[in-house]
């Protein structure tokens, strides 16, 4: 995901591009468990929830429960489909370095694995969240497309001053965006997709607000980095999410947003299109105030 701040030169044994070996042959069978479980819990839950181009994507490159995938593998299927790959990092990398990947239609994606007694939330982005909750969409040409046209974008923002902006459109689409179907709201974002409580909250729970993709709306709107999300951005489809970005130059949005206040994070705006207000009742619960973009 978008870091916005880490270190600036890279760890030692780390490629100046930050890319490391997987070290697959060195993971261990409790590692590996850990993949499996989360796997499970995930299988039992997204069926009618992720949207089809992430369970199709599932499917191709089979990433079925049986332990860490090998990424050399992994990828001789992610090329052939998409002409992606995954590469891997010790972690969250520079903003310029991860945009670099993207562009060239590489994703960066973190060596190591969460601890068995941390299955629900970690605060840096595994194995599992990056390679289970990303990937699959790489497979779709159209997803496909949209995370490389990001990362251009994510230059361009760079020299703009304007990465908080963009950053907030990662966010709201990639990590935690949801889509219309014919069957209803769907899941496509890797945040939501690899939370067993998150797939649940985010189309069942009364509590957030859900309200129709607008571009600028969304680069208004703050984000929360430790908890459940107060409100969700719904695409019509992953071709409008593409068209309504590569058709838009960003700069005049930069300039004029510059002038404008965020919106609260539980507000509704009055040109939103509500499908459903929420009531807040769980972050109310909480009574956190942390967000952070």
């Amino acid at each position: 995901m978008v870091a916005l701040h880490v270190m600036a030169k890279p760890p030692p044994g780390a490629a100046p591009d930050w890319t490391i070996p997987q070290g697959f042959e060195s993971y261990t069978e409790a590692e590996h468990q850990t993949w499996i479980t989360l796997y499970d819990r995930q299988a039992a839950v997204l069926p009618g929830r992720a949207c089809d181009a992430f369970l199709r994507g599932l499917d191709a490159l089979d990433l079925h429960g049986r332990g860490i995938p090998d990424f050399t593998l992994l990828n001789e299927k992610l090329e052939a489909i998409t002409g992606w790959r995954v590469v891997a990092v010790p972690g969250l990398v520079p903003d310029d370095v991860f945009f670099e990947h993207l562009a060239d239609r590489r994703f960066p994606a973190g060596n190591f694995i969460r601890r068995a007694d941390e299955l629900d939330y970690i605060e840096e982005p595994d194995v599992f969240h990056d390679v289970f909750g990303h990937v699959p969409m790489l497979t779709d040409p159209v997803f496909a497309d949209y995370m490389q046209a990001y990362g251009k974008g994510g230059l361009r923002a760079l020299g703009l001053d304007a990465l908080q902006r963009l950053a907030r459109l990662y966010w709201y689409t990639v990590e935690f965006g949801l889509m219309g179907s014919a069957a209803g709201l769907r899941i496509y974002g890797a945040g939501i997709v690899s939370s067993r409580t998150e797939s649940i909250f985010a189309l069942e729970s009364e509590s957030p607000h859900r309200v129709g993709f607008d571009l600028e709306r969304v680069m208004r709107t703050p984000y929360r980095i430790d908890d459940f999300q107060q409100i969700y951005f719904v695409v019509p489809s992953l071709e409008e999410l593409l068209l309504t970005t590569t058709s838009t130059d960003f700069a005049p949005i930069y300039q004029r947003l510059a002038g404008l206040p965020d919106i609260a994070i539980a507000a509704l705006a009055p040109d939103d299109i509500v499908l459903s207000h929420g009531t807040q009742a769980y972050a109310l619960s909480r009574a956190k105030e942390h967000v952070t973009g």
